[in-house]
C-alpha cells in the first residue's frame, strides 16, 4: 500500500516542479520580450527623431507619452519633434515639463531656450541660459548665447560667444553667417564681408551667406560680384540683390544695369527682377 502513495507523492512533486519550471520559463520569456520591445522602441524613437517626417514623429511621441507619462525620454522626443515640425509654440510647454523632471539634463535647458527664442521670448531664453552651469560648454549653448547677446545689443559678449561657438563645431558655416549678419546690422561691413566669405568657404551651398556677402559689398558701394561658387540661377539672384543694394545707396543707374543683367542671366523668366526694373523705369 505504501508504493502507490510514494508514487503519487513523486508524481505530485514532478508536476509541481514542472509547473515551477513553466512559470520560471514564462517570466524569463516575458523579460526577454520586454527587453526586445525596449530596444525596438529605442530604435524606433531614433528613427522618428532623424529620418521620419516630423509630423509623423509628433503623432508617435504624443501616443507614446500618453502610454508612458513618466518616461522623460519620450517627452523629450515629443518636444524635439515639435521643433522639427516648426511647431515651437507647442514645444515650449513640453520642454518646460522635461526641464522639471528629476532626470532633466543641461541639454534640455538649452533646448528649452532654443524653443523660446524661436517663439520670440528672448528675455525668458536669457534667464534659462543663465541657469545652465558655465562649465557646460556646447556649440548649441554658445550659439544661443551669442544670439541672445545680439538681441540685447551686447556686442562684445556676442562676439565672444560666436568665437567660442565656431571653435566647438566642425561645421561652422551657419554660425559664421549669423556672426556676419550681426556685424552687418552694426554697420561693420568689411568684417561682415570677411565672415560671410568664411561661411561660404565652409559650405559652398549656403546661399544665404552668398546673398549676405553681396549685401555687405553693396553697402560699401562695391558692385562687383565676389568670386565664389555659384550656379547661373544663383548668379542672377545675386545680381538682383546687388542691383537693389545699388538703388538703396542712390546709385540708380548702376542698379538698373545690374537688374537688366540679372534678367538676362537667369535661365528662366525672372519675375522679381522684371518688377523691380519696371518700378524704377516708371
Amino acid at each position: 500500500m505504501r508504493h502507490p502513495l510514494i508514487f503519487t507523492l513523486c508524481l505530485t512533486g514532478a508536476v509541481s516542479l514542472s509547473a515551477c519550471d513553466q512559470i520560471r520559463g514564462k517570466n524569463e520569456v516575458d523579460r526577454a520580450i520586454s527587453a526586445v520591445n525596449a530596444v525596438d522602441q529605442n530604435n524606433l524613437s531614433d528613427i522618428m527623431l532623424t529620418v521620419a517626417d516630423p509630423n509623423e514623429a509628433v503623432i508617435y511621441f504624443t501616443r507614446s507619452v500618453k502610454e508612458n507619462p513618466d518616461r522623460v525620454d519620450l517627452r523629450r522626443g515629443l518636444a524635439t519633434s515639435l521643433v522639427r515640425a516648426n511647431r515651437a509654440t507647442e514645444a515650449v510647454p513640453v520642454w518646460r515639463k522635461v526641464v522639471e523632471h528629476p532626470e532633466a539634463l543641461n541639454d534640455d535647458r538649452v533646448d528649452l531656450a532654443d524653443a523660446l527664442i524661436r517663439t520670440g521670448k528672448w528675455d525668458e531664453a536669457d534667464k534659462v541660459l543663465d541657469g545652465v552651469p558655465p562649465t557646460f560648454e556646447t556649440f548649441k549653448r554658445y550659439r544661443l548665447e551669442a544670439m541672445v547677446a545680439d538681441s540685447n545689443k551686447e556686442w562684445k559678449k556676442a562676439d565672444s560667444f560666436y568665437e567660442i561657438a565656431v571653435g566647438l563645431t566642425t561645421r561652422p558655416a551657419g554660425v559664421l553667417n549669423n556672426w556676419g549678419y550681426s556685424k552687418l546690422t552694426r554697420g561693420d561691413f568689411s568684417e561682415a564681408e570677411r565672415l560671410f566669405s568664411d561661411a561660404i568657404r565652409n559650405d559652398e551651398k549656403l546661399f544665404t551667406a552668398k546673398n549676405n556677402l553681396v549685401l555687405a559689398r553693396g553697402a560699401q558701394r562695391n558692385y562687383a560680384l565676389p568670386v565664389i561658387p555659384m550656379s547661373q540661377t544663383e548668379r542672377a539672384q545675386l545680381l538682383h540683390t546687388m542691383g537693389l543694394s545699388a538703388v538703396k545707396q542712390g546709385d540708380v543707374t548702376t542698379g538698373k544695369g545690374l537688374l537688366r543683367e540679372a534678367i538676362d542671366t537667369h535661365p528662366q523668366h525672372f519675375e522679381a527682377a522684371v518688377r523691380s526694373l519696371r518700378a524704377l523705369e516708371s
